[in-house]
């Protein structure tokens, strides 16, 4: 027996070590810095975005000239004479401002000597070329000048470039209107029309080709000959081109509908929603300080910054986020903001799973703790088990833990304002201080028993070990002794919180919670018996398994669930399921009575995992890691650690219009495209809810960091993620 509990505590506590774990050196991290009009009357229109050598940033709008600082748009005053000169246009030249006014292109580098006037006040933009030429545009008017001087003009209807570029490689200046190419040859001074197109709106050089959007689409020419037009190019974000910039060797397209970089795959690193821009009409894209980009939307600036991070960084970064703004009573808290998108507006507030999320923010800390020592996070751990602890003791039912507790009158939910108290879902405590939930669920249970027996294996006191060990025992009886379910203040049954017989094969074997529920109450049973020792916890599992089919309910593979017309919960997959199956299946595989069982209950196992494993989710692919898998998919995880967004908040998110996805029609997996997208490209949202494209809570609400704290730190746990190499 003796020698069985050591080989079960070395499964649980040694971490699953594999031959070639991913190597945690930095990465490009991209985030956004967002900027707009400190005053909401002001609302100049925005036309360009610049930045030069020094890292300054310059927005001409319309009015004046401004710069971004401390969240906004605000007026540019270093040089003050530069908003008296009635600017037009600005560039970047030699890593410097070049201006456009309507007497002359002039720099404030190079000792200020560069001023060149000309004589076209209405000019509405200027392309530099080499050692200080230009090309100088306005309606139906083109002017060159060299050496400071006009040398050659024009004078054409119809010729009103949107986008003009020079090219070095053929030292010749290319001119875009939205039906044709021009070019022109300062050598020859000479004009010509090279290329005929309709609704053409932008372009850039990249390599051997010219790229030119339109308001459908885009397509190249060979750069040289400006001939050999590809097809159009529909399958982008959006087709709607509105600018095209090749930086630092990358193309970034802007359009209607945000802004997109093309990978080395031919796909996109798509930013839209206020995750990553002030708005999504995009005006121009520009090089920013360092490896920015700066992207002019119609209401603002915003800067996408990206910064070397390695994913342990990124954990250290989110673990200040969850002490600062989520953690209430010691639970993870659910954060509201009272301003849609400000975090210094946030409320802690209670949900219906504070028991779960906490359990999976507790686990968290403790896999923290098992591979570092820290101290913090043990303190962390303490501090989380407190808050469950008292679940249990704040209901005064035994072994009956609430969803959640709140003081009096400040419970989130209304709903029990005009009911009678003794009705009432929310509880009040005997010193009629505290509110308690009392419709607990199996989300819950589940939380619980996965996160004390954590709780029991990893910390180091032994007197906390025993608190955990007897909240097992205590949640344990308080089922069996209420007959398989949950059953709260008023004698009932909650919603959810059943595991008895009659009502878990009451479900078609093809429906989900008939195996599932199965799982949950056999793998409590195993928990209670590892750790207390007594048999009646192992008699009752048996009696479930052999009895009553709970066995046969296990082992069945994952692919047997589906849609059963009429049958409850068989409308589709539910991903809280996945998220309950796979915070139990450690205890299942690793707490199990015989080795036999141990081999059955990996494969059923596994079978789930496969079900899922196009979701890319690093938490269930580290949790079957940690249950013996080997052939879990490490490249998936760390692509979702390293894409998960460091912006939390809540804001409306829609991919459904895109045209660079495939969609599907409707499944019972609820998969809406062929591609999984990252998690930086969709709503924020929790473990289970994966697939969703479209969704949002308008900035409402910060979601909790231990969404990537969790995975991260089981990675490492199971040896799949190595400790940061800088």
């Amino acid at each position: 027996m003796l020698k069985t509990i050591l080989t079960f505590l070395g499964l649980l506590l040694a971490p699953v070590l594999f031959s070639q774990p991913y190597e945690d050196v930095p990465f490009l991290q991209d985030h956004a810095e967002k900027y707009v009009f400190s005053d909401r009357n002001f609302r100049p229109i925005l036309l360009q975005a610049c930045s030069d050598r020094n890292g300054r940033i310059n927005v001409l709008s319309s009015k004046m000239l401004l710069h971004p600082w401390n969240h906004h748009l605000v007026k540019n005053e270093m040089y003050p004479f530069l908003n008296d000169m009635d600017l037009l246009a600005m560039t970047r030249y030699k890593d410097q401002f070049v201006y456009l006014s309507k007497e002359a292109v002039f720099s404030n580098a190079w000792a200020g000597k560069i001023w060149i006037e000309h004589d076209m006040p209405d000019a509405t933009g200027f392309c530099m070329g080499e050692d200080f030429s230009f090309l100088l545009a306005g309606d139906n008017h083109l002017e060159y000048y060299e050496k400071g001087r006009r040398v050659w003009d024009n004078k054409h209807t119809g010729l009103s470039p949107v986008k003009m570029l020079f090219d070095k490689n053929n030292r010749r200046f290319l001119l875009l209107t939205g039906q044709a190419l021009l070019i022109f040859d300062p050598a020859a001074k000479k004009l010509k029309r090279v290329h005929e197109g309709n609704n053409l709106t932008a372009m850039a050089l990249s390599g051997d080709k010219l790229i030119i959007g339109t308001t459908g689409g885009i397509y190249s020419l060979d750069r040289k000959s400006l001939n050999a037009p590809t097809p159009l190019d529909k399958k982008l974000p959006w087709t709607g081109i509105t600018c095209i910039r090749n930086i630092r060797g990358r193309l970034w397209f802007g359009s209607a509908r945000g802004a997109f970089a093309l990978r080395p795959d031919n796909t996109y690193d798509y930013y839209a929603s206020r995750r990553w821009l002030v708005d999504e009409r995009v005006k121009e894209i520009a090089p920013g300080p360092g490896n920015s980009i700066l992207v002019l939307t119609q209401n603002g600036l915003s800067k996408i910054v990206f910064t070397p991070m390695t994913l342990a960084e990124k954990a250290e970064y989110f673990e200040k986020i969850q002490r600062l703004r989520h953690i209430r009573y010691g639970f993870n808290a659910r954060t509201n903001l009272t301003v849609p998108g400000d975090l210094s507006t946030p409320v802690m507030v209670d949900s219906d799973n504070d028991g779960l999320w906490t359990s999976m923010y507790l686990a968290g800390e403790l896999f923290r703790y098992s591979v570092t020592r820290s101290k913090e996070a043990l303190k962390n751990a303490y501090e989380a088990f407190e808050a469950m602890e008292r679940l249990t003791e704040i209901s005064g039912i035994a072994g009956f833990p609430a969803r959640t507790y709140e003081r009096d009158g400040y419970q989130s939910s209304d709903r029990d304002i005009n009911m009678p108290e003794d009705q009432k879902i929310w509880r009040l405590t005997p010193d009629k201080r505290w509110r308690w939930k009392s419709t607990t669920s199996s989300d819950e249970s589940c939380g619980h028993f996965f996160v004390y027996a954590l709780f029991a294996e990893i910390v180091p006191d032994q007197a906390w070990k025993d608190r955990a060990i007897h909240q097992i025992k205590i949640e344990m009886d308080h089922i069996i002794e209420h007959n398989w379910y949950l059953v709260t203040w008023n004698g009932k049954p909650t919603q959810w919180g059943r595991w008895n017989p009659d009502y878990v094969n009451s479900f078609s074997i093809h429906t989900g919670d008939r195996r599932l529920n199965s799982t949950l109450i056999i793998a409590f049973l195993e928990t209670a018996y590892h750790f207390t020792g007594e048999e009646r916890y192992k008699k009752k599992a048996y009696e479930l398994m052999d009895k009553y089919g709970y066995l046969e309910n296990i082992l069945r593979p994952a692919s047997v669930i589906g849609y059963v017309e009429g049958q409850p919960l068989s409308d589709g997959w539910n991903h809280s399921d996945d998220e309950m199956y796979f915070l139990t299946a450690p205890a299942l595989i690793k707490y199990a009575f015989t080795d036999d069982l141990k081999t059955k209950f990996f494969e059923t196992v596994k079978s789930h995992w496969e079900r899922v494993q196009p979701e890319k989710n690093p938490l269930w692919n580290f949790i079957y890691a940690l249950t013996g898998g080997k052939d879990y998919d490490l490249e998936s995880s760390v692509w979702w650690l390293r894409e998960f967004p460091l912006d939390l908040i809540a804001w409306n998110v829609d991919n459904t219009y895109r045209k660079d996805l495939t969609f599907l029609k409707p499944n019972f997996m609820k998969r809406a495209t062929r591609e999984i997208l990252p998690p930086d490209e969709c709503p924020m949202h929790l473990h289970n809810s994966a697939y969703d494209i479209k969704g949002g809570e308008g900035g409402r609400r910060e979601y909790p960091p231990y969404i990537y704290n969790l995975p991260y730190w089981l990675g490492r746990y199971v040896g799949a993620i190595s400790a940061e190499k800088k």
